[in-house]
């Protein structure tokens, strides 16, 4: 189970609230989740999606590596 997402809303800036909000939400990766969540996904949709995730952040590490 995840961690519920809490802000502190201080000297009534809402505005600031709602920036930290939305930045920890990204941070958690809400979002994404909700997106993923939106329809279904056929485990064999999902099994692919993850290898290409996969894939993709290899190759992210690889071309961090080669650059640094």
């Amino acid at each position: 189970m995840r961690a519920i997402v809490q802000v502190i809303v201080r000297d009534n800036n809402i505005e600031q609230a709602l920036k930290v909000l939305k930045k920890k939400s990204q941070v958690e990766g809400l979002f994404r989740e909700y997106k993923l969540r939106r329809f279904y996904e056929k485990p064999s949709e999902k099994r692919a999606r993850k290898k290409d995730e996969s894939v993709r952040r290899r190759r992210k590490l690889q071309r961090k590596r080669d650059d640094g």
